[in-house]
């Protein structure tokens, strides 16, 4: 325990006045309520995170804002797949066989599976003025090992549809270009949904189903604590 000594105050007031510049430099970079800032940072520091992660990650989203579509999408892409750590398997992250992480958890973990790649990008894409409407998230099989290989694991990617009936680029985060769907015949969609619903195709012009997100359980749960954690969409 800190005495109440007159250095033991100022040790005490240098600590508040550090977490009141990061809150304040947080809330300068973002435009957002300090509450906000709070809350997010909260979740950065209860994973190991760092308020420098989450400047980065804004400045990235403020700087996204004014670019061109095929740059927005390059730096958001090359972001993600540059700083976190792409692990298989989730309990070596989480301690669970299948956790579908918000941003800010991927982010203060610096891990994460091709789920956690796709739902950080899909929600910094949004935050920088992306459509929902342009963005999905594929479920795939990718092939492994080869053209000529029958081996398969599920897999997730980004795409991004510049018009309803167009071919979609797809975001992945073990291929760092970005391709359209047709550079990509290793990986074999199988359904697509964002915030607004679920498609069994991959077709952006399609109707998503009737029964909505709720059916996809995990990405819903997603849903409601991201949108707790300060998320629009």
């Amino acid at each position: 325990m800190i005495s109440q000594t007159g250095e033991g105050r100022g040790l005490r007031l240098t600590v508040a006045w550090s977490r009141f510049s990061a809150l304040a430099a947080v809330f300068l970079l973002c435009q957002i309520t300090l509450a906000d800032a709070e809350r997010m940072l909260a979740t950065l520091q209860r994973y190991g995170g760092a308020p420098a992660t989450f400047r980065d990650w804004r400045q990235l989203i403020e700087d996204s804002k004014p670019l061109g579509t095929q740059d927005k999408l390059r730096r958001v892409n090359e972001f993600f797949n540059r700083k976190i750590q792409f692990l298989f398997d989730d309990f070596q992250i989480w301690g669970q066989t299948d956790y579908w992480a918000t941003p800010l958890e991927t982010l203060a973990k610096g891990k994460g599976d091709c789920e956690d790649f796709t739902i950080a990008k899909y929600f910094t894409l949004l935050s920088a003025g992306m459509p929902n409407e342009q963005l999905r998230l594929i479920y795939v099989k990718a092939r492994i090992g080869g053209p000529a290989s029958s081996v398969t694991q599920a897999h997730m990617v980004l795409a991004y549809y510049p018009a309803p009936d167009a071919e979609p680029l797809l975001l992945d985060n073990l291929i760092t270009e970005i391709r359209p769907a047709s550079r990509r015949p290793d990986l074999q969609p199988i359904f697509s949904f964002n915030s607004m619903g679920i498609w069994a195709s991959p077709s952006a012009s399609g109707v998503p189903g009737s029964t909505g997100v709720g059916r996809l359980t995990r990405w819903q749960d997603l849903l409601n604590r991201a949108k707790a954690e300060g998320f629009e969409f």
